[in-house]
């Protein structure tokens, strides 16, 4: 059975999948991986859910209030390649929408790159939408920006 929790940017579980996470990112963007690091640092403002199964961390998502009122933006979404295609990416999302809302945030953006064809079809069936990319990545080609009202 999965489940999922609520937690912080410091969990051990949280780094764990996102050591794995980095290692992906690196095998689908070789040549440019190095410039999204510092995009990708976390800290206290972080708001993260993880999925486990049988107590196994499997999947982590997380948002962080960016600088535009009442906007987040959701980072770090993984789910081990074991479990994808069984809807923990979705339900991770939808965790992270749902606490945004109690904190009354109204928007959510997100970065995805041209390499990641289902993260851009699961964000799209999830009702996000294209739009300009906005900093950091407006000058990066590979970067994909989305959003939905919440």
């Amino acid at each position: 059975m999965i489940t999922y929790r609520r937690a912080n940017a410091f969990d051990p579980d949280f780094h764990h999948l996102i050591v794995d996470l980095d290692k992906e990112l690196w095998s689908r963007y070789p040549d440019i991986q190095q410039n999204f690091a510092p995009f990708n640092r976390v800290d206290e403002s972080f708001r993260v859910i993880l999925a486990y199964d049988k107590n196994s961390p499997i999947g982590c998502g997380c948002f962080r209030p960016m600088n535009e009122e009442r906007t987040i933006e959701i980072k770090r979404m993984y789910v081990k390649l074991t479990h994808r295609n069984q809807g923990i990416g979705k339900t991770i999302l939808y965790g992270l929408e749902q606490w945004a809302n109690e904190e009354d945030f109204l928007i959510s953006k997100l970065e995805t790159g041209i390499n990641q064809p289902e993260a851009i079809a699961a964000y799209e069936k999830s009702g996000y939408t294209w739009i300009p990319n906005f900093p950091p990545y407006v000058e990066v080609k590979e970067s994909i920006c989305m959003m939905k009202v919440l």
